[in-house]
């Protein structure tokens, strides 16, 4: 069984057991959080939409942390215009416990 859960402002296919990063979300490690199912398969069924509602994915926090460091150059040829910027995104680190479909 898995599912496709909207998490952090993207969509994951997550199984029970998985790891995967997302955008940050507030708790601490340890702690639980449920993602909104989009849609399950399991054993070839597949209920998504209308039909996935009630369907949960629960996930346990594993840790919080930043990710690579990206660094942004802005150049304009023959004015001596140069911006140098960098960006390390918060992000969560979340296990996959249970996924619970829904009726």
């Amino acid at each position: 069984m898995y599912a496709i859960v909207a998490a952090g402002g993207g969509q994951e296919k997550v199984a029970v057991g998985d790891e995967f990063s997302v955008n940050r979300i507030q708790g601490e490690p340890g702690s639980a959080v449920d993602l909104p199912a989009v849609m399950i398969v399991n054993d070839g069924q597949v209920s998504a939409g209308t039909d996935a509602s009630g369907a949960a994915v629960r996930a346990e926090i594993v840790e919080q942390f930043r990710g690579p460091k990206l660094r942004i150059m802005r150049y304009k040829n023959k004015t001596g215009y140069r911006r140098r910027q960098g960006h390390r995104q918060e992000l969560t680190r979340l296990r996959v416990t249970e996924i619970t479909p829904g009726s």
